[in-house]
């Protein structure tokens, strides 16, 4: 006999990948294996080989009790052996905190399991030195942790499907009721319970709300999770106007976060800005249609197609040309300076640009990169209209204005758009011939990439050439030159 420690994360996946063998399976998959067995070596084969038999390949866990993955039978009929022998209420009590989630307060479980204090707490301590259960604290305000994920699996199984509607439902209400701190800070645990519990209305809203959350932190690869989510459970609901509604606001947000967290150039969020248009062009919405269009034009920016972002920023213009709204009428002209400076427009650039920089307003524009292209338009402004300044002949305006957005991006503390601003002022100060600088703004420009998990504007070592032919002209080429910095592939 061999007694085998608990496996770390990359050894379980050299294991899951050896089993598999010439079968192959996806990194998610592989992923997703590794944490459901929580490194026991046994879990770790056995639902390997679970996945290779079933011949489904894809991620399966979804961060809830899994249906998809049948836990292999020995290890199931012995974990629900092992509840039945504790006896009905102890099983019953596994069963509530399963619904609940892998770890759980004697607060929440009081509440949905509607036992007498006395068999609850009994109950507890009979899952606790059964080993299913792991106690931290002495009730009230004891916390629990289900042993290991497949023992939640396990008990979560043995639930009737109008039970297990029953229970989400009611931790639904509990949390609504009685915990709207831990709501706040984490709408998805009320998303999620919705969704099973069929309230699917509110769980699609619920899932905007946890998106709009993660986005408010920066998570925006988690902020895109929750978006999808709700789109699936969206599917369930009768198909008119109300539905539509709440896929525009879906796909708008979506289509956001994916700009911001794989760049403009996404087909994904293009195709979600689409499907956004043709709803909101359904509902008559002139906002909406305005958002999504935006979303279009910032696609076709993106992707470099010139005549469609001339045609699409025109559309923006026409439909705020007679709007007292400066908000719109901001975005509008954000779509212009850019269109102007890629079209090779450096003039119309600056008019929109300059008409930009007048319009916007710290306090009341700071957060339009949560709407509008995932960056700042104040700082977008400033950075074009630093650039297009110096391509018309006036260096010290240019340099002037590049040092004012880069102390705007700084005051505003949001990370994808300091790195547009770092990336147009770094090639500002390339053109200027000034390399060191020019080097710590791409250093950094980078860096925030790599730490903040963002997509680029564009790839910064198409700068560094220019920074290095410029280095070498004053006789001072640095090593730096001839490598590419890891953080540039960030992307």
């Amino acid at each position: 006999m061999l007694a085998l420690s608990r496996l770390g994360g990359q050894e379980g996946a050299v294991l899951v990948e050896r089993l598999a063998g010439n079968d192959g399976l996806t990194r998610e998959t592989v992923d997703e294996i590794v944490e459901r067995a929580d490194g026991v070596p046994l879990f770790v084969e056995e639902l390997t080989k679970a996945v290779l038999e079933s011949g489904d390949r894809a991620p399966v866990l979804a961060g809830s009790p899994s249906s998809a993955l049948a836990i292999p039978a020995t290890l199931h009929a012995s974990l629900i052996a092992r509840l039945d022998r504790l006896g009905p209420i102890a099983k019953e009590v596994a069963q509530v905190g399963s619904v609940i989630g892998r770890e759980f307060g004697y607060d929440l479980v009081e509440r949905v399991a509607q036992r007498p204090a006395a068999e609850l707490r009994s109950a507890l301590d009979r899952l606790t030195e059964a080993g299913l259960l792991f106690c931290r604290g002495v009730p009230p305000f004891s916390a629990y942790l289900f042993k290991h994920a497949l023992v939640q699996d396990a008990a979560y199984s043995t639930l009737l499907r109008a039970r297990r509607l029953d229970l989400h439902a009611r931790v639904a209400a509990s949390f609504e009721r009685d915990f709207a701190n831990l709501i706040e800070r984490q709408p998805e645990l009320l998303a999620h319970h919705l969704t099973v519990a069929g309230d699917t209305e509110r769980a699609v809203d619920q899932w905007l709300n946890a998106g709009q959350h993660a986005v408010q932190r920066l998570a925006y690869l988690e902020a895109i999770r929750h978006f999808e989510r709700g789109l699936v459970t969206l599917a369930a609901l009768p198909e008119g106007p109300a539905r539509d509604r709440r896929e525009i606001e879906l796909q708008l947000a979506r289509g956001l976060s994916l700009f911001t967290a794989g760049g403009f150039a996404s087909v994904e969020a293009a195709q979600a800005y689409k499907r956004a248009r043709e709803l909101a062009d359904q509902q008559g919405d002139s906002r909406q249609q305005f958002m999504a269009i935006y979303g279009l034009w910032q696609a076709a920016n993106g992707a470099g197609r010139i005549r469609d972002c001339s045609s699409l920023s025109g559309q923006l213009l026409q439909l705020t040309a007679d709007k007292v709204d400066d908000e719109l009428r901001l975005q509008a002209h954000h779509s212009a300076w850019a269109t102007g400076m890629f079209a090779g427009e450096p003039v119309t650039a600056r008019e929109h640009s300059e008409v930009g920089r007048r319009l916007y307003d710290f306090e009341r524009h700071r957060y339009h990169h949560r709407h509008y292209g995932g960056h700042d338009p104040g700082v977008c402004a400033g950075s074009i209209g630093a650039v297009v300044h110096w391509l018309l002949g006036y260096p010290e305006k240019a340099s002037a204005i590049g040092r004012e957005t880069v102390a705007l991006a700084e005051r505003l503390a949001h990370p994808f758009s300091l790195g547009v601003c770092l990336l147009w002022t770094g090639m500002l100060r390339v053109d200027r011939g000034e390399p060191e600088i020019a080097l710590q703004q791409l250093d950094a420009a980078e860096t925030l990439a790599s730490e903040q998990r963002l997509g680029f504007v564009w790839e910064p070592g198409f700068l560094r050439g220019p920074h290095c032919a410029c280095r070498e002209r004053l006789g001072r080429l640095p090593p730096a030159c001839v490598t590419r910095s890891a953080a540039g592939s960030a992307r």
